[in-house]
């Protein structure tokens, strides 16, 4: 168990960008009417952003970064690390951070590096972010994280294609040796991978003509190698069994109590996961903010999007201790305490 704490790392900012396109699960003609408004009271996911073709996750990213940066007055030759978490990258070759650190005119002494993990995303990448700007060499940093999930789910699989939404996120960095820690325990279970996957299209599974034939799954499932498959049950399992005790020593590691907690954000998997990890904590309704009912599930970015767009006037106006839960694809999860004071928030960015 990889439970630890950072000192001297401050969130200064957190910026996002979508998608201006919707797609409406009611309209969602694949399936019938009442199994559609089945989905919307279990999964929770009414609406989602939908990127046109062509546009990437670190398009949406720089869009973000570039209005933050401005509402920060931050020089942009100041920052010296980027780090772009996504398993939707612009290339196979080369990195993403390093296209991004060109395109926002970063200085070339910035390090820029890929992540490529999804649902904890966020989480792992705070933790590498701080990790690296704790010695207060690196004062500032750009945090990246977002997925264009759409792109990997086949419209006839309706246990993958009305539940994700596109988004790209930033969040700002700064090294203040008066911060108050952030504390993480993170875990992987890499036995449970094919739960969360796309078979072909990497080194395991070259690209062929065969990757391109759609075949059918089950009811209401057809897809190719080259789309998301997902486990349901599995991940529903998983998420049940590991997240709770996650929290639980996180908190008995740090002294914490949910009480102290402000806000407990989880990964926007589904709103029916979602609800029994609220309730297993005894979490009241008002303690755990959404944003999947409009945006869907957001991959890594769920945590950061949800705080941007549920949490906004709560951030910039004093101090909050939040509980970030972030869980799935890998298997991999993990959580993380944060206080905040006044962070600077831009409204929500809609890209055409």
């Amino acid at each position: 168990m990889a439970q630890f704490s950072l000192p001297g790392i401050k969130i200064s900012g957190l910026a996002a960008a979508v998608p201006s396109h919707k797609e409406f699960t009611a309209d969602y003609k694949w399936i019938a009417v009442k199994e559609r408004e089945s989905l919307i009271k279990n999964i929770g996911v009414e609406s989602r952003r939908v990127a046109t073709k062509g546009t990437t996750t670190s398009d949406l990213c720089v869009e973000a970064a570039g209005k933050l940066l401005d509402d920060l007055h931050w020089d942009r030759s100041e920052v010296e690390l980027l780090i772009f978490v996504s398993q939707s990258r612009d290339y196979l070759v080369p990195t993403t951070a390093c296209i991004v650190q060109d395109r926002l005119g970063l200085p070339h002494s910035c390090v820029a590096m890929d992540i490529g993990l999804g649902c904890s995303g966020y989480v792992y990448g705070l933790s590498v972010a701080g990790s690296m700007m704790q010695s207060g060499t690196i004062k500032k940093a750009l945090l990246m994280v977002g997925d264009i999930s759409t792109l990997t789910t086949c419209y006839r699989d309706k246990s993958t294609y009305p539940l994700f939404g596109d988004v790209g996120t930033v969040t700002a960095l700064e090294y203040d040796i008066n911060a108050p820690k952030i504390h993480f325990n993170l875990q992987t279970d890499g036995s449970g991978y094919k739960a969360l996957i796309i078979q072909d299209g990497g080194a395991r599974n070259v690209m062929s003509r065969e990757s391109f034939n759609i075949k059918k799954v089950g009811p209401g499932i057809y897809r190719s190698h080259l789309h998301l498959e997902l486990d349901g049950i599995e991940v529903f399992n998983f998420t049940l069994r590991e997240v709770v005790p996650n929290i639980k020593k996180l908190l008995a590691g740090t002294g914490e109590s949910l009480a102290a907690i402000n806000y407990v954000v989880f990964h926007q998997a589904n709103r029916l996961i979602n609800e029994t990890l609220r309730k297993m904590l005894k979490l009241e309704v008002e303690k755990v903010p959404y944003s999947i009912r409009e945006f869907g599930n957001t991959s890594g970015a769920s945590v950061p999007l949800t705080m941007i767009v549920s949490l906004k006037e709560q951030l910039e106006s004093g101090k909050q201790k939040l509980l970030l839960s972030a869980f799935g694809v890998g298997l991999s999860w993990g959580s993380a305490i944060i206080e905040t004071d006044r962070i600077c928030i831009p409204d929500l960015i809609e890209v055409a």
